[in-house]
């Protein structure tokens, strides 16, 4: 297992720390609204912004930062693919039985 601290102020200025902590973020919507690239392209520029931020300005190991991503992404798409199946199913049981025209 491999040990880090992580350090609030990596560049020794906060402001230029947070506004490299701010870059994935301004990556995702500058992919979304100025080049206007698919969502799921700009979350994956996002992403990979993230990860090059930990790595190179946070000073994270290469393994440690890819394995906070893989948790990061489970821990974020799971629920959210529950819902959605969740939402699927009860549609498609609502088909087949004929409750859907009710609530239309």
């Amino acid at each position: 297992m491999q040990i880090w601290s992580q350090s609030y102020d990596p560049l020794g200025n906060w402001f230029l720390s947070a506004l490299v902590a701010a870059l994935p973020v301004i990556v995702l919507l500058y992919m979304l609204a100025v080049k206007q690239t698919s969502a799921p392209a700009a979350a994956g520029g996002g992403a990979l912004t993230a990860l090059l931020v930990a790595i190179f300005f946070a000073g994270m190991p290469i393994p440690l930062a890819l394995t906070s991503f893989i948790y990061g992404s489970a821990f974020g798409l799971l629920p959210i693919g529950y819902v959605v199946f969740a939402a699927i199913f009860l549609y498609q049981i609502s088909l087949d039985s004929g409750q859907f025209e009710i609530m239309k």
